[in-house]
């Protein structure tokens, strides 16, 4: 069974994530903002890392560049979600590290869809 983290601080979408993920076997754990998600990180190695890009205390991109440097954890696949679908913000995931993105509102399909392709290790498009 597979592991995940979900790190998302509005309570309503990270109950309707999980319930998703869930419905589909998955194994996970929940963070309310930055700074929870990277202790369950440093605690813990997931198959993959769902992360908001704004939270409270630290955003989706500092919890990206502290796991990076993290040992046992550069190689941790991180999937940032975002309300931020400009390019420019695009861009800064990409430089810190995100194996993928997508942008808020997704269906709860579409996020089964992106979280398996990155769980098989598909190559797939950073962006949608």
């Amino acid at each position: 069974m597979k592991t995940l983290l979900i790190a998302e601080d509005e309570p309503i979408l990270r109950m309707l994530i999980a319930d998703t993920l869930e419905d589909e076997g998955y194994k996970l754990e929940e963070a309310a903002d930055g700074e929870e998600a990277l202790q369950k990180i440093s605690d813990t190695k997931f198959d993959l890392i769902i992360l908001d890009y704004m939270m409270p205390k630290m955003t989706g991109i500092e919890v990206i560049e502290h796991t990076r440097r993290l040992e046992n954890r550069q190689n941790a696949k991180i999937l940032m979600l975002s309300a931020k679908s400009q390019q420019s913000e695009q861009e800064k995931v990409l430089h810190a590290g995100a194996d993928g993105f997508m942008s808020k509102p997704f269906s709860p399909l579409e996020l089964i869809d992106k979280v398996e392709e990155m769980l098989r290790g598909k190559a797939a498009p950073l962006f949608e």
